[in-house]
């Protein structure tokens, strides 16, 4: 109970898709997961890390046959998918799925994310649609990154260090995620518990608490 935190259960892109199973073949593993995470009566269900809008599709819809909320996020930048489909017809497309909640997780850092969520929220509000906003992006700075992020740069897995994102960059994330609506606001790879504080430091006052650490500094 400590910290009054929510639980997930969440799914991600599968073998099956790639390899061109289709629909009923990918959708009979999500249901899989799925079951395990209503069982367990989880608070939520999450489909996150997914480079193809179509997947993340066929994923929300096998989450919104439960009755729980569903989140959607893609692992995908300003330039869209990996087929090509923008950031703002993704946005779209899972918000008509059935996603309560839309954005972006890894592979950028967060404000190279900033930009795809900018052409996300400006799809949506030309289509109408008004889900709630995600962010959760790497802690290293992506700004020579292609269409599938920091995977191509030749630092990736082992040598990232050098791209590290500090506690004002994340100030500053904050600030700009909040400033264009984003509420659920977090981190992926590389994301460090003084990430994470620093974050909540700077919406200290639209959340009406300071987090804990912060007397230290």
């Amino acid at each position: 109970n400590e910290g009054g935190a929510l639980t997930l259960g969440g799914l991600s892109q599968c073998p099956s898709y790639l390899t061109g199973l289709g629909e009923t073949k990918v959708k009979e593993e999500f249901r899989k997961q799925v079951k395990v995470f209503v069982d367990e009566d989880l608070d939520f269900l999450l489909c996150e890390y997914f480079e193809h809008v179509e997947e993340i599709e066929w994923a929300i819809q096998v989450c919104k046959e439960t009755n729980k909320a569903v989140a959607a996020n893609m692992c995908i930048g300003p330039d869209g998918d990996m087929h090509g489909v923008s950031a703002a017809e993704c946005a779209i497309r899972m918000a008509r799925a059935g996603a309560d909640v839309v954005g972006i997780n890894c592979h950028f850092d967060p404000f190279v994310c900033l930009e795809a969520m900018k052409k996300m929220k400006a799809g949506l509000d030309a289509a109408g649609l008004k889900p709630y906003l995600m962010v959760q992006p790497l802690a290293f700075h992506t700004p020579d990154a292609g269409r599938q992020g920091f995977i191509d740069l030749p630092e990736f897995p082992f040598a990232l260090e050098g791209r590290i994102c500090t506690r004002w960059d994340m100030h500053r994330f904050a600030r700009e995620a909040w400033e264009i609506g984003v509420r659920y606001i977090g981190g992926c790879c590389g994301f460090e518990p003084y990430h994470i504080r620093a974050v909540a430091e700077e919406l200290a006052e639209e959340r009406g608490k300071k987090p804990e650490g912060s007397e230290k500094h």
